[in-house]
């Protein structure tokens, strides 16, 4: 098939991408210039159809956020709240287990459990949540706490990075989310999330995760006041660990979403540009086998044309989602699965229901199984 390619830039990558050979930093870039967005997608498309044929993955998950109260002031942040603040909430152990079980049914498969930096709740609290969790709904897996959290309770326990991670799994967290990585670019960071770690401690930590036998995703929030070069830098390095410890399954690109923060008066994303976002991610990532398209950030819609421009995950139906409803969201909450089939098979690709690590999960009307 021949794809006419209005910007000579990008020849010269298409044939890098037709022979599968690695994109270096100029080619990202170049990427990101350019305004040619069905070349671009076309490129994308080549490889996500190359890793994954004609399936787009999704899971049916609950999300549980057990407290928005932080310590950190981000200026990106429209979730985290002041312990004093009369809307902040904190849930007991009691709640968190009961609105885990709200949202459960016996087809959810997965648990992804963030919050807040809380200043008094102790990483023996979050331990005793996820045993509860796991005594209560012992089949669903738990994808729990970003980087910056897990930085944050080893600060407070006065632990190391690794005996906090070991205390964490050995109480039942199965994977982690991969979420605060926003952008890896120190120049960013110190304007918009400049009390939490730095990009190389978050991928210190995503290393140690990897090195004790734990997958995680990745992230990167776009659309702030980041410059193409930032993006491909948060990129190249994500690919960096990726070749030392294979232990990222997915990257998920997460648009900024300015409202309730102290950057509202930045512009949102374009649809342009996210799926910008995603194209280019799949072309640059070459070693992480799954870009997502988070329905609840871009809309359906988007993530929908996205399953064309190299995603091949839709995520899930979700549940209550807090922290991207706090800074302007207007999707729903939630999704029935029967929607997001729906979805999937009007862009023309084959569902696949997954659970946490990618393996395929059957259903008859009573019950499902965990191909392994």
């Amino acid at each position: 098939m021949q794809i006419h390619i209005e910007d000579k830039r990008l020849r010269p990558i298409l044939e890098k991408v037709e022979a599968d050979v690695r994109l270096d930093a100029e080619d990202g870039i170049a990427l990101f210039r350019s305004s040619d967005i069905l070349a671009v997608g076309y490129m994308a498309n080549l490889v996500r159809e190359r890793k994954h044929g004609n399936v787009t993955w999704f899971n049916v998950n609950r999300h549980i956020n057990p407290t928005d109260v932080c310590v950190a002031s981000c200026k990106l942040c429209a979730f985290g709240k002041r312990a004093k603040d009369p809307k902040a909430y904190t849930w007991s152990l009691d709640e968190v287990w009961h609105r885990a079980g709200e949202g459960w049914s016996e087809a959810v498969t997965e648990f992804h459990i963030v919050g807040g930096l809380h200043p008094e709740l102790t990483l023996d609290w979050y331990c005793e949540m996820l045993r509860g969790l796991k005594q209560r709904f012992s089949e669903v897996h738990l994808k729990a706490f970003t980087m910056v959290e897990i930085a944050y309770l080893a600060q407070r326990s006065k632990l190391s990075i690794r005996e906090t991670l070991t205390k964490l799994i050995d109480a039942g967290v199965d994977s982690l989310p991969g979420g605060g990585a926003e952008i890896f670019s120190d120049r960013v960071r110190r304007i918009i999330c400049d009390h939490k770690i730095d990009g190389n401690q978050w991928l210190d930590v995503a290393r140690s995760a990897h090195q004790l036998g734990l997958k995680s995703n990745c992230t990167m929030l776009y659309g702030h006041i980041e410059t193409e070069e930032d993006r491909v830098d948060h990129l190249v390095k994500l690919r960096e660990l990726q070749d030392e410890t294979e232990g990222f399954q997915t990257f998920i690109p997460l648009a900024f979403h300015p409202a309730n923060t102290a950057l509202e008066h930045i512009a949102t994303t374009t649809g342009f540009l996210d799926l910008k976002m995603i194209a280019v991610s799949r072309l640059m990532l070459d070693n992480i086998s799954h870009i997502k398209a988070y329905w609840i950030m871009m809309t359906p819609r988007i993530a929908q044309i996205a399953q064309r421009f190299g995603a091949d995950d839709l995520d899930g139906t979700v549940v209550e989602e807090k922290i991207y409803h706090e800074a302007g969201a207007t999707t729903s909450q939630g999704m029935r699965r029967s929607e997001l089939l729906r979805l999937i098979r009007e862009a023309g690709r084959e569902p696949m229901e997954r659970d946490t690590l990618y393996r395929p999960v059957t259903r008859t009307e009573t019950a499902f199984t965990v191909l392994v």
